[in-house]
């Protein structure tokens, strides 16, 4: 049993969206098939990943660094003790050999992106989800399929106005999410507060909303916006400023009580350590976005939750940033507190498998081996292509 082969294309997923800080007019994201020799039904077992949204493909960093490690390691090496499947944790290794700690930057999204892939071959190896395979390993033996979600969109669009943003969450509502999330800090305080008005209005009971600055304020402008903020009920105000800016976080605390969200941006489990340690999140109602995708993959997400739980953290608290079905599985699997979903923006790659619909912000789970990308056709037919070619 070995790798052949691991295959990358850049692809883009651009959009005239804009956050706080970037627009998406040239976005890109690195698509990935890690090939094996194993033979289900007469075809290879393939896996496949990809990197979130808001980074950038990783090709380069792929071609030279990663994949030849990969592919010149003796292949009983990258094995689990059965020799009967892949060990994502060797294959991690290998792909971190000759790595000095620190630079958690753009190769921790390389090394997440091939992860991801990995873990999909593994679980359709086995011919499990991957939720239960992760149940199974690393929890309690029982996943829990249903798994929260969320609606993320509100960026500004040229020209979208406040009618706009209200249609467009109007038919995330209709389409059985109860929590939306919606942008801010690309307008003026007193603007972002009508486009915040102007969603709440839709809402009915049960439902809530989520804002999110993108780390772009400032000490002084992340707390004017807490002040405003702390007149509505919202689920919570996310990533107010620099996402190492732990003394900026801890700050905010002592001047909005409500939930807080961050973790995004924060590439590792030493990362994510320090902000456990220094940025002042409270285990009783923040909540933590780490994304195995940009940060290393499950592999060292598993690290990061055994961080978390040292330091009192349950994992249910943590609700990863990208709104892909990785995360959705790792949710299942080991208890995490749900998921981001992108309803319409940076397809294929974002949303369910075909036919899986939202019923007050739950989604439940299809049994399908791996992650299940086979089933969402037409993610599905782009990796294909990438493994034909």
């Amino acid at each position: 049993m070995k790798i052949v082969d691991v295959v990358e294309s850049t692809r883009p997923i651009k959009s005239n969206i804009r956050n706080a800080y970037i627009d998406f007019s040239k976005m890109t994201l690195s698509l990935v098939a890690v090939v094996t020799d194993v033979v289900r039904d007469g075809k290879p077992v393939i896996g496949y990943g990809f990197n979130s949204n808001g980074r950038y493909g990783q090709g380069a960093l792929i071609r030279e660094r990663f994949r030849p490690r990969v592919l010149e390691a003796a292949p009983d090496s990258l094995l689990d003790g059965s020799g009967n499947n892949l060990d994502p944790h060797r294959i991690w290794d290998t792909m971190m050999m000759n790595e000095k700690p620190g630079g958690h930057g753009e190769r921790s999204v390389a090394v997440g992106t091939i992860d991801m892939a990995v873990w999909d071959a593994v679980a359709k190896i086995e011919n499990k989800p991957l939720y239960q395979l992760l149940a199974e390993r690393y929890g309690d033996g029982t996943p829990n399929r249903d798994v929260f979600v969320y609606a993320a969109g509100g960026y500004y669009w040229p020209g979208q106005g406040i009618e706009g943003l209200q249609r467009e969450m109007q038919s995330y509502l209709d389409r059985g999410y109860s929590v939306v999330k919606k942008k801010i800090g690309g307008a003026s305080l007193a603007e972002d507060c009508k486009r915040i008005e102007a969603v709440l209005k839709l809402l009915g009971p049960g439902q809530r909303l989520c804002v999110d600055a993108n780390g772009r304020f400032d000490l002084k402008t992340a707390i004017a916006y807490a002040r405003e903020l702390s007149q509505y009920d919202l689920f919570w105000y996310e990533e107010a400023g620099d996402p190492l800016d732990y003394d900026l976080q801890a700050e905010l605390a002592n001047h909005y009580d409500k939930p807080m969200a961050t973790g995004e941006n924060l590439f590792s489990m030493q990362d994510a350590r320090n902000l456990i340690r220094y940025g002042g999140m409270r285990p009783d109602r923040d909540w933590l976005q780490f994304d195995c995708a940009l940060s290393y993959g499950l592999v060292e997400y598993l690290r990061t939750l055994d961080m978390l739980k040292e330091n009192g953290w349950s994992p249910s608290r943590c609700v990863p940033h990208g709104g892909h079905q990785m995360s959705l599985a790792i949710a299942a699997g080991l208890g995490l507190g749900g998921n981001e979903s992108y309803p319409d923006l940076f397809q294929p790659y974002g949303g369910f498998p075909d036919g899986v619909k939202v019923e007050n912000s739950i989604v439940r789970l299809p049994e399908l081996p791996g992650i299940g990308f086979e089933g969402k056709a037409d993610l599905y037919a782009e990796m294909r292509a990438l493994a034909d070619r």
